[in-house]
């Protein structure tokens, strides 16, 4: 039975999937946030069937038809590529299990969601979907979203490009960008943190030739934006309800 209720048949629920939390709220069609957004824990371990099951019972506590949500891993054409930190059996602070790795590889979880909610649900990468919800499409905008891992997005002109899932990529000293910049490492020593976000801020402005960088997820709401003096374009910051913002852009 539906619990959360809007009367117009054209609000849309946004779910953002989290290596930590699962978000979600509806929105208008203009992206505008209805409610306040809930949060689940993501459940771990986290396999295909049991992230389905967890994002089923989000869309039965509504009665809207249509679903967008963001993915935090690498996903294209209704597919899993990679899992990021689901294929983690204790969540990130545990190694990746090659099997859980392998169940998620090419796992066709927009169609498994249709079929398991009976609903108009799209799929897309997280990253992506904040790019959907905070881009002003015009330029080379790149999205960083830092959350308990890191994602990249962008956008060229209002167009979405397909860009490298960073997450698990070496940054710097052997260590990955989810190493360095991910929710572990600023709760350790945010000042490190800081001098490593914003060399990884500069790389890619440089790398895309960026006119502006948007920092969307739970941890851009901890950064002042002018702190990044070498940072060769602008930066935003927007926070965590961008992805949600996003989910509007799907339909």
């Amino acid at each position: 039975m539906a619990v959360w209720v809007h009367q117009d048949e054209h609000t849309i629920l946004a779910i953002d999937v989290g290596a930590t939390t699962i978000k979600y709220c509806p929105v208008d069609q203009t992206g505008q946030l209805l409610d306040a957004p809930k949060r689940r824990p993501t459940p771990y371990p986290c396999s295909p069937g049991r992230l389905v099951e967890a994002l089923a019972a989000r869309v039965e506590e509504t009665d809207w038809h249509r679903v967008g949500v963001g993915f935090p891993g690498e996903f294209a054409d209704g597919h899993v590529v990679k899992p990021g930190n689901l294929a983690r059996p204790g969540g990130v602070t545990t190694e990746v299990d090659p099997q859980l790795a392998a169940e998620w590889a090419d796992f066709a979880l927009q169609d498994a969601l249709i079929q398991a909610t009976h609903r108009d649900v799209r799929v897309v990468n997280d990253a992506t979907l904040a790019a959907l919800g905070c881009c002003e499409g015009h330029g080379v905008e790149v999205v960083v979203a830092l959350g308990t891992g890191v994602g990249l997005a962008l956008e060229r002109d209002g167009q979405l490009e397909r860009v490298r899932d960073v997450g698990a990529a070496i940054f710097r000293d052997g260590r990955t960008y989810d190493q360095l910049l991910g929710e572990r490492a600023r709760s350790e020593d945010p000042d490190r943190w800081y001098e490593m976000l914003e060399e990884a801020l500069r790389g890619f402005a440089l790398e895309f030739a960026a006119t502006q960088l948007h920092l969307a997820g739970g941890n851009a709401k901890r950064v002042s934006p002018g702190r990044f003096t070498t940072v060769p374009c602008e930066v935003t910051a927007h926070g965590n309800e961008a992805p949600l913002r996003g989910a509007s852009h799907l339909f």
